[in-house]
């Protein structure tokens, strides 16, 4: 099965032309969208709704820097090991713990200029990795590549936290 750049006819790297995403997207949906499979036989429209369902996978993952990044790394043969390795290192782990505690305060005195400092750090931070990683995937360095994605994976947790701290804030 090709993978998610051939289907979309687009270099295998993390710098992406998202316009020309796009553009092969609508392209490839338009040629398996099930609506235009309706009065075939169900064996063609089972094809069709397959492909419809890997291009809209393919496109997801790519659109995505974090998903796309991943995703190269995968490619490359190096396994994230989401679920088993949360060692991280110590500097990136004190990190953490000064801003779940910036988190707490803010949350705690209902400091709104707290949190949106604390996002403000947050997507800078996320912004500088996925730098990193770009770096490092466009040099071939996938297996750093793979453990900077993991702490990706950790900033996106905790900035979905910032998120849910918001909108209890905000109500």
């Amino acid at each position: 099965m090709q993978n998610h750049f051939a289907l979309f006819n687009l270099p295998q790297q993390f710098a992406l032309d998202t316009l020309a995403l796009d553009a092969a997207y609508r392209e490839v949906q338009s040629k398996v969208h099930p609506d235009k499979f309706v009065a075939a036989p169900d064996a063609e429209k089972r094809v069709a709704m397959q492909w419809a369902t890997r291009a809209n996978e393919a496109y997801k993952t790519l659109k995505s820097p974090f998903l796309r990044a991943a995703y190269l790394c995968e490619l490359h043969g190096v396994d994230l090991q989401v679920e088993s390795n949360t060692s991280m290192p110590t500097a990136f782990l004190m990190q953490q713990m000064e801003w779940r505690e910036a988190l707490d305060d803010a949350r705690d005195g209902h400091d709104m200029a707290a949190l949106e400092n604390l996002d403000k750090e947050l997507r800078d931070a996320k912004r500088a990795l996925l730098e990193k990683i770009a770096s490092l995937l466009d040099s071939d360095q996938y297996q750093a590549a793979g453990e900077a994605v993991r702490q990706l994976m950790f900033l996106e947790k905790f900035g979905e936290e910032v998120g849910r701290v918001f909108e209890k804030l905000e109500a």
